[in-house]
Order: C-alpha cells, then structure tokens, then sequence
C-alpha cells in the first residue's frame, strides 16, 4: 500500500496490556505485523512485568511500536485505561499478549466506519484455541447480536474485547472501570450498549488461548467476586430497572458451583445448586456430580438398548 494512501485512512491504536507475557507475546506482535491493514500503531502497556517480557518486545523494530512500562501493578481495566491515554489513533481495538488475530481483521473491520460515519463499535466473532487440549473452535456458531442489544448481553455476553474496534472519541465519556480484573470488559461494553448502536461481523477475526493460566481457582473466584459487585450496584441503578439480571445471578451461582467442584467441595456445590434462582435440572446435575462416570456410560448404553 503506498505510503500517501495510508496516510488518508485512520489510525488504528492497537493496546496490547501484559503482565509478564513472555511465554506467547511473540505471537501476538506477529499478529498485529502482519495486518493486511498497515496505517496502526501498537501500544505495549507492560505492566510491572518481572519475566523479561520487554527482552522479548526489543526483537521487534517495528518503529509503530510504542512501548511502556510501569513500575506498579495495576488492575488490569486500570491499565487500559492508562494505555488508552498514550494512544494518537483515531480508533482503538485491542489485543492480549496471550491472543492472535487473523491478517484481515484490521482491514474489515476499519471498511465498516470508513463506508458509514454512524458506525462507532464493531466487534466480531472469534475462535477458541485450547491448548491443553490442543483443540480450536467456533466461539458462537449463533448469529451474533447487532444493534440495541444491552439484554442480550447481559443474557449471554459474547463480545470479547480482542474483538472489538471502537471510536476513540468514545473513551472521552467512557471509561473502564478500574476496579475490575476479570469482568471490565463485560461491564463497559454493557454500559455502552445502553447508548450506543454495535455492529458485529459474523466472520472470526481472532484468536482466544485457553492455557493453565486463566483456568485457575483463583482467577475463578476473582470472576465471582467482581460479579457479585456489579450486581449488587446494577440493582440500585435506575437504568437497569428495565433489563432482567437473573441471567448474571444463575452465572454466579454455576461459577460458584465450578469453582467448589474444583476444591473438592462437593457438598457445598450441592447446596449451591438449591439456592435461587438457579433453577436448571437439579437432579440430573447431582447426578452427574456424584455418580461415576462409568455408571452414567452403563445407563446410556442400557438406554440404548431399549
């Protein structure tokens, strides 16, 4: 793409946070290089990382590569919002060090603003790449959600941020609110859901990696106790008077049962499970929960047999 032509198209700011990423921040970077889309800058916000990640971020020469570091850990939508404030793009999209994109994703997606000045957030669908078991697949094989659509997701939030491309414009009246690790996310884009239109694309852009990191009881009971807060606030405001939250109340209650499986706390999973509003086939789940697996094959294959 000739250099003049770049010029003319908007600048992406491309914010990539970590905390000692070294492991899977190579690939990342790669990804963002090699965007069919060229006019982008990327910033690095490396966030008191301890692991040697900046060795890792020095093999690239990339001069759109702005690099920082704090000497203090923050939260992770804290740090967001701190490496939101370095960016000069007139677009802002996302990306962590452990996540990669497809090389179109910048070029689709920049298409939809560049043909309408109304559009202001996009985002798109996504794959699941396990590593553990070394699996990948579709995020949502549904139609994702376009338009006004603050219930839907509330219901079943599926608007990963790695996904997403937004207005930066946006971030002068909105923030991420800094409190939160695990769900800042979810609570932002619900927040700008209540004002905003959000155009998706049905086509997976990116990658999300599922490794043993993001899989631990900690980080599960962070995602509880950052739910429960936002709950707890949301039922006190009167903008969501309107909108049905027990959806985030049944999340809660199956993370709280996930999370005391993985303890070992079989008991306290079955009193979970009696608690409103969860309301799902108890009995089958108990079952599930306390009969052994090669039973439950037993029963199926008899099942069959009928």
């Amino acid at each position: 793409m000739k250099k003049n032509k770049i010029k003319k198209l908007p600048l992406v700011s491309v914010i990539l946070n970590c905390h000692n990423g070294k492991k899977y921040i190579n690939e990342s970077i790669r990804s963002v290089l090699n965007q069919s889309y060229e006019n982008w800058e990327l910033i690095i916000f490396d966030n008191n990382s301890n692991d040697n990640t900046k060795s890792e971020i020095s093999k690239f020469r990339d001069k759109r590569i702005r690099y920082f570091r704090t000497n203090k850990l923050y939260n992770l939508y804290h740090a967001r919002n701190l490496a939101i404030k370095k960016s000069k793009g007139k677009l802002i999209s996302f990306i962590d060090a452990d996540d990669w994109w497809l090389n179109n994703k910048l070029e689709l997606q920049v298409k939809l603003f560049l043909n309408s000045k109304k559009v202001e957030v996009v985002y798109s669908n996504l794959f699941i790449f396990n590593e553990i078991k070394n699996k990948y697949k579709i995020f949502s094989r549904k139609k994702l959600y376009k338009g006004k659509i603050t219930q839907p997701l509330i219901n079943d939030f599926k608007m990963p941020i790695l996904t997403t491309i937004l207005k930066k414009d946006i971030f002068k009246s909105n923030q991420f609110d800094k409190r939160f690790n695990i769900i800042g996310d979810f609570d932002f884009f619900v927040r700008l859901s209540l004002k905003k239109n959000i155009i998706s694309i049905q086509e997976p852009l990116a990658f999300y990696r599922i490794h043993s990191s993001n899989l631990t009881s900690k980080r599960l009971d962070l995602t509880i106790k950052e739910l429960e807060i936002w709950l707890k606030e949301k039922f006190k405001n009167k903008n969501y008077k309107f909108f049905n939250l027990k959806s985030v109340c049944k999340l809660i209650q199956k993370l709280k049962i996930k999370d005391n499986l993985i303890k070992g706390n079989k008991f306290q999973a079955f009193k979970e499970l009696f608690k409103k509003p969860y309301f799902i086939s108890k009995f089958k789940f108990i079952f599930l929960i306390f009969i052994p697996k090669s039973y439950i094959k037993f029963l199926w294959r008899k099942g069959q047999e009928v």
